[in-house]
């Protein structure tokens, strides 16, 4: 839908950064550079990536802190879509940063993507695809933005089609077809021929126009260079028990428990006709907290002195946990309704509170499980009655040896500003090799 609206100036601030496609014919474009390029689009090289949060800049995680010489793709997030086809906006990310950022990921060789959409900015893509003349209006908006910025990458995050994410995302039974036209004209484009184009998914293919996932997306496989796989909040305090936030099986769980994993995902795309050498797969640098009673926390343990905690302990989901300082301490979001505290701890989120120590162990007087079935740990602290599910090194590890067995195609983390001192981000480098 062609909004009303069109906005003449490109105006970018630190209150509101949008793009306008309009703009861009009485401004300089940058020209494209392959020089910057050391991976090139199409290559079979590994994905070694990270998102870049624009908005945690200013809190602890300024461009200076990314070990750059550590990856070679790093995405920009985000740019959200609009009411208006012809815009992306960047007012919640930093906009004025995101030359900086390209500046600084060319400086070391490393491709920068710009990520668009994203939970609170996927709104408008269902309306900015519908038609073929939206679609062909969107292809000028997203060429246009990468030229300006001089970007290798872009990635859509759409979260998701024909399926509804933050709760006010326009939504068509066609999404799916209109997503794959979109793209199928994109990759036509001059500029777009050079990008490297990748789409960050969900662990099931997208949902056709009956709502079911697709069982043919061969079609994406041939216009993107990869998907990855959002592999993380995969249980969370929408669900009655505590779970893994992102396992990497869940085949050898019960059935009940199986709410998927790394595994299922991987089989459900390839299933589809996606190659495993264009999957990568997404691992978060966070963890969620419940709070659980020691009466629930603990299980019996049979001819065993001291205490075990509990596989899918029950959690008080009247009483969310407060994160750590990144996280949401409650807001209204786009739609307009209030959210609590999502209580989620980065991985240095969980030093600075006590639950591990600075070499990534867990704390005195903090109980620790690891599963081995989902290959994720978790930790307990009695006294608060906070648990909370997360990654180290060991599970960061574990994914890495399966990233390397079954042919994917390398990692993305969320978000490269989680991590301490690198130690995820060192442990699936090493194992992935």
């Amino acid at each position: 839908m062609l909004s009303t609206l069109i906005l003449p100036l490109f105006a970018l601030s630190a209150v509101s950064a949008r793009f306008t496609a309009h703009s861009i014919a009485s401004r300089p474009v940058v020209a494209h550079s392959n020089a910057a390029r050391s991976v090139a689009a199409h290559s079979t090289k590994p994905v070694a990536a990270a998102w870049y949060a624009g908005w945690h800049a200013t809190e602890g995680f300024p461009l200076s802190s990314i070990a750059w010489e550590k990856y070679n793709t790093m995405y920009y997030s985000f740019a959200e879509t609009t009411q208006t086809v012809t815009s992306l906006s960047l007012a919640g990310s930093d906009g004025e940063l995101l030359p900086q950022f390209v500046s600084e990921a060319h400086a070391h060789g490393v491709e920068a993507h710009i990520a668009i959409g994203g939970w609170t900015g996927s709104i408008w893509f269902s309306s900015n695809l519908a038609t073929a003349e939206n679609r062909t209006a969107f292809v000028k908006t997203v060429t246009e933005f990468v030229s300006h910025y001089n970007l290798d990458g872009v990635q859509f995050d759409w979260e998701y089609p024909n399926h509804q994410g933050i709760g006010c995302n326009t939504l068509s039974a066609n999404d799916t077809t209109n997503f794959l036209s979109f793209l199928q004209e994109l990759r036509q484009n001059p500029v777009a021929k050079k990008l490297t184009l990748s789409a960050a998914v969900s662990l099931a293919p997208f949902d056709d126009a009956t709502g079911n996932p697709s069982t043919d997306v061969s079609g994406f496989a041939k216009v993107l260079d990869y998907i990855a796989l959002m592999n993380y909040d995969v249980w969370g305090s929408w669900l009655p028990n505590v779970g893994p936030n992102s396992p990497l099986n869940d085949t050898c769980a019960a059935s009940a428990k199986q709410q998927g994993s790394a595994v299922s995902a991987v089989k459900a795309w390839t299933d589809a006709g996606m190659p495993a050498s264009q999957i990568v797969l997404g691992v978060p640098t966070y963890g969620h907290s419940f709070t659980v009673a020691p009466s629930d926390a603990f299980a019996p343990v049979s001819g065993k002195s001291g205490k075990q905690l509990a596989a899918y302990p029950s959690f008080n989901a009247s009483n969310q946990p407060l994160g750590d300082t990144w996280d949401n301490a409650g807001s209204v979001d786009a739609c307009g309704v209030y959210e609590g505290s999502g209580g989620t701890f980065n991985f240095w989120g969980l030093i600075d509170n006590g639950f591990l120590t600075k070499e990534g162990k867990p704390a005195d007087g903090i109980y620790y499980r690891y599963d081995t079935c989902s290959q994720t740990p978790y930790v307990y602290n009695e006294s608060k009655q906070v648990m909370i599910s997360f990654d180290n090194a060991e599970s960061y590890a574990a994914k890495g040896k399966y990233i390397k067995n079954a042919g994917l195609h390398g990692f993305a983390m969320w978000e490269a500003g989680g991590d301490y001192n690198n130690m995820l981000l060192d442990s699936i480098i090493s194992a992935a090799r």
